[in-house]
């Protein structure tokens, strides 16, 4: 079985999956050639050094490559995985500032809001050029794709090429953990089920495995009783969508926050990517903020001179899965082991009868060695809809602007999303945009 791992320099997924691949038994038993790729020789040669760290220790056959060529990496592949950025802060923080220099109050700005459009037409290039190359080369494998935005990204593959294209997000497993936590009950005892689209899902079922019952009252029991501000960051918004909107979400504020107008009453997430302006933009001074994923996660008690930060060694990390779900999928289809997963991205296939055809929603899976069978799911309450299938029309035209270069359709992706609300600044706002990022945006006219 040949795993191309696309993005192997990533510090995120690439020694992850490295080590998901290798530590699984029923991977070992079919045998593994794993070829590790990225763009940047230099990233090379510590993974690959990593990833026959990780054989040695485990005693592992595996036969392991590296290169800087796609179509090697790609030649014969069963399954691709892929988890690319470039330059990723920098960007980012272009992605998350100039929207609020325009008045456009969106949180985070990765998968939702002004600025994901941008991060998703960085990385949609790249995506469909993979899959592209994949129609030539290894037409029948499947693409486990880690890079964000997650169901943007998904949905161009899906739509523009023949590749079956998963894409895969542990953003459940944090809602799993919330709920665990305010029910009082050990994780592995919640029964649950949810559905929606990448980092805006709703749990439809969150039952107690041992007894059967419904804790849904009980949750809402322990919302009323709960401090109103208890791990506000990560809990506020999500109990006023369960009290208005009936369903709990996933994975927290600051993702699903993105697709909702009036979440930063929920969120004070000035902290991310601070910097003061007057002493020049990130992207002029090359000095990138350091990134908050929120506030209550970040120790802003420093001392007042830091030593510079010591690069972990890949070496040091506990040698144990990482709970992502690429090796599951491989160990169903590729070994015919049985495998339930939390949740995937793919097309909409009636899935959630509400959300329109084609649409990539993300929805619990069974897995085996015929493939891999998406969950029907319960109709959504009409509100939870409703934000989603405006998130849907996005999601089209962004793929349609990228598909025929066109900036009129980003500019009609623009107008749709729920955080504008000026035409003049959204029109400010994608001319310095496609200006700042020209040199990695495609183009557009």
């Amino acid at each position: 079985m040949k795993v191309a791992l696309i993005g192997a320099g990533s510090r995120s997924f690439g020694p992850a999956t490295i080590r998901d691949v290798l530590l699984s038994k029923p991977l070992a038993e079919c045998g593994v050639e794993m070829v590790l790729m990225d763009k940047v020789a230099g990233h090379l040669e510590e993974v690959e050094a990593y990833a026959r760290h990780v054989c040695r220790q485990l005693g592992h056959a595996a036969q392991i490559q590296s290169t800087t060529q796609l179509e090697r990496a790609l030649e014969g592949a069963d399954f691709v995985v892929t988890a690319i950025e470039v330059q990723r802060f920098l960007y980012w923080s272009q992605d998350y500032h100039l929207p609020r220099h325009y008045g456009f109050k969106q949180i985070f700005g990765e998968n939702g809001g002004p600025g994901s459009l941008f991060h998703a037409l960085r990385n949609m290039g790249p995506t469909v050029h993979i899959a592209r190359t994949m129609e030539q080369l290894c037409p029948q494998a499947l693409l486990l794709n880690y890079t964000n935005p997650e169901h943007k990204l998904c949905e161009a593959v899906t739509r523009l090429t023949s590749i079956q294209a998963v894409g895969l997000c542990h953003g459940v497993f944090m809602g799993l953990r919330q709920l665990a936590q305010i029910l009082e009950l050990p994780q592995e005892e919640l029964d649950t089920a949810a559905c929606g689209i990448n980092h805006l899902t709703f749990f439809q079922r969150i039952r107690h495995r041992p007894t059967g019952e419904d804790l849904y009252p009980r949750l809402r029991r322990a919302d009323l009783e709960g401090d109103e501000l208890a791990h506000w960051h990560e809990f506020g918004l999500g109990r006023v969508l369960l009290r208005r909107f009936g369903l709990w979400p996933s994975p927290a504020t600051n993702h699903y926050g993105e697709y909702i107008r009036w979440a930063e009453e929920f969120m004070a997430s000035e902290l991310q990517y601070y910097y003061d302006p007057a002493q020049g933009h990130p992207w002029e001074t090359g000095k990138i903020p350091d990134f908050v994923y929120t506030i209550d996660k970040t120790d802003t008690n420093r001392p007042w001179q830091r030593p510079p930060a010591q690069p972990r060694k890949l070496e040091e990390a506990p040698l144990r899965a990482s709970g992502e779900l690429a090796a599951s999928i491989m160990e169903a289809l590729a070994c015919g082991a049985k495998r339930e997963l939390a949740a995937i991205n793919v097309p909409n296939r009636g899935y959630i009868p509400e959300l329109p055809e084609g649409l990539v929603v993300e929805v619990p899976a069974l897995a085996d060695a015929e493939g891999l069978h998406p969950c029907q799911m319960e109709p959504l309450p009409e509100a939870i809809a409703a934000l989603i299938r405006v998130q849907a029309s996005i999601h089209k035209l962004l793929v349609e602007a990228f598909a025929e270069g066109s900036k009129a359709k980003l500019l009609q992706a623009l107008l749709l999303d729920p955080t504008v609300d000026s035409y003049r600044r959204a029109v400010a706002l994608l001319e310095e945009m496609l200006r700042l990022q020209r040199d990695i945006l495609p183009p557009l006219e």
